[in-house]
């Protein structure tokens, strides 16, 4: 009996392979990118998104006789067609104990974009914004921001140091070039730069030396990433004052200490002996006047802190003997108020009315 399948699986065979012979021309080569299809509605493909970017950040670093840095950076901001209404440059106050001084806050454009700045104190930061509120502006813009810096020198043995991201490591955009000059009113011989993260860094391109001034440059940088100058100065080149340091602290004497301890243990008895049914000291103030003490104790201590942080910042608070005799007022006060929580009466059970009918 002859193989029939055997004869209809070779034929197969045999169309598929000169199938492949005669179509093998026609078929894209390995590797190639495939036609593109011809203009039209369905083929039509949509267009990358607008990404922000600043082309050019050009930093003047300029320090005085005294020690003061004084800072011009002309920030190049490229706006995708949404707009924004202007650019925030933080610039830090605080990094640890240590503080600076950021003063003489200058703002403007070249490209004739709103320029008002506005300041903001925010954890350990200045924050600069730079813009109009109800103006947006799209394209690419130029601002100008110039302030001082006071306290950024570092005593040593025999020279002082100074150590200052020129651009801030707070940008969430890709930066194309920057530019970076320091000027001093003395040799500069001792200056580096290195661009990128704190972890890995790269030395930036040294352009423009001069006896009392060094440029640098460095192309592509990604966000986040910072240009870090450090500058060694003979001792006095610079009649650099002492860092100020402001560590949180606490400075109560023993007479806040005293009532706030006292607070607290009038505090537990009473709410010991609400806790055991035993009956509270009378008269009991009123409610009323425990809320009314809450409010004053948080008030206190409120005001204790403000007089530190107000002035130089949330980081330089101290709790003295204002915010432990507040505390020791607001137990009283909440110590009031559990107390009557506790005695308000039980509603007395009401019996079952019998029928009699």
């Amino acid at each position: 009996m002859p193989d029939v399948r055997g004869r209809i699986r070779g034929l197969a065979v045999a169309v598929g392979l000169w199938s492949l012979v005669t179509a093998g021309p026609a078929l894209p080569a390995a590797g190639s990118a495939p036609a593109e299809a011809p203009p039209g509605p369905a083929a039509a493909r949509p267009e990358p998104g607008p990404v922000e970017s600043i082309p050019a950040y050009d930093v003047v670093l300029t320090i005085d006789r005294q020690g003061v840095l004084h800072v011009r950076e002309t920030i190049t901001y490229d706006f995708d067609r949404g707009g924004e209404h202007g650019i925030e440059r933080p610039v830090p106050y605080r990094r640890g104990d240590r503080l600076y001084e950021v003063r003489n806050i200058r703002t403007s454009s070249s490209t004739g974009a709103p320029a008002r700045a506005r300041t903001l104190r925010l954890l350990n930061d200045v924050r600069i914004t730079v813009g109009g509120q109800g103006h947006r502006v799209t394209g690419r813009q130029a601002y100008v921001i110039e302030y001082e810096m006071a306290g950024l020198f570092t005593p040593r043995a025999g020279r002082a140091e100074l150590a200052w991201d020129a651009i801030g490591r707070s940008w969430d955009v890709p930066i194309d070039e920057v530019a970076v000059r320091v000027q001093a009113p003395v040799p500069l011989r001792k200056v580096s730069c290195h661009a990128g993260t704190l972890a890995a860094g790269t030395r930036c391109l040294r352009d423009r030396d001069g006896p009392y001034a060094i440029g640098f440059t460095q192309r592509g940088l990604r966000p986040r990433e910072g240009v870090l100058v450090r500058v060694r100065l003979p001792k006095g080149a610079v009649n650099a004052p002492p860092p100020q340091y402001a560590p949180p602290r606490w400075d109560g004497t023993w007479a806040g200490t005293a009532v706030l301890g006292v607070a607290l243990a009038a505090g537990m008895l009473v709410a010991a002996r609400a806790a055991g049914g035993r009956p509270l000291p009378r008269p009991l103030p009123r409610r009323r006047s425990g809320r009314l003490l809450a409010a004053g104790g948080a008030l206190a201590v409120l005001a204790d802190v403000a007089d530190d942080v107000v002035p130089r910042g949330p980081w330089a608070f101290s709790l003295g003997d204002l915010s432990v005799a507040g505390l020791g007022v607001i137990l009283v006060g909440a110590g009031i108020a559990g107390a009557h929580r506790a005695r308000r009466p039980e509603p007395a059970p009401t019996a079952p009315r019998e029928d009699y009918s």
